[in-house]
């Protein structure tokens, strides 16, 4: 039966390298770089998403209970009979017949654009053998306003570096 390795093996205590220093750790990704990059692009492309999709929906929140209104698309304007076009209109009563509730689909399309972000989280933290740490970091960028831009920037040069870093630690095939 083949032993699992853990993702970054101890020290050897009495290993040096050359000049007395003790050799590096040795480094295991979970697949090879090119996996490990297209995981970093669909993080990178979802996290900027997401964090655009949050950020309109705070916009939104902003809207519906400081102000009190929905933003609609086409419909008629209850009051007057005409035709609605595009704006907003009153959240508390049917303000816009039969039109398209921009607001609503704004929910909507972020909670399932956060469901694909988490999926990417998690799909590159197991292929870099990331600790859970991290993964719980990455997975509050996409409910912090803004964070996911500032939390992408950094994981995403953390993994560049230490692909660069170790370069031998993904060849399994």
């Amino acid at each position: 039966m083949i032993e699992p390795k853990p993702a970054i093996q101890p020290e050897q205590s009495g290993e040096t390298g050359k000049g007395g220093a003790a050799k590096p750790r040795k480094r295991r990704f979970g697949g090879t770089e090119s996996q490990i990059r297209s995981a970093l692009t669909f993080y990178k492309v979802l996290a900027y998403l997401t964090g655009t999709m949050l950020l309109l929906l705070c916009a939104e929140l902003v809207a519906r209970y400081v102000f009190g209104v929905f933003l609609f698309a086409g419909g008629t304007d209850a009051a007057t009979g005409q035709p609605f076009g595009f704006g907003f209109a009153d959240a508390e009563s049917k303000a816009v017949l039969g039109g398209f509730n921009v607001s609503v689909a704004v929910l909507i399309v972020h909670g399932w654009m956060y469901v694909l972000y988490l999926i990417s989280n998690f799909r590159l933290w197991s292929l870099m053998r990331w600790p859970f740490s991290k993964l719980v970091f990455m997975a509050l960028g996409g409910v912090v306003p803004l964070m996911s831009f500032i939390v992408e920037k950094r994981f995403h040069a953390d993994a560049e570096g230490e692909l660069a870093e170790h370069p031998q630690a993904s060849k399994r095939y």
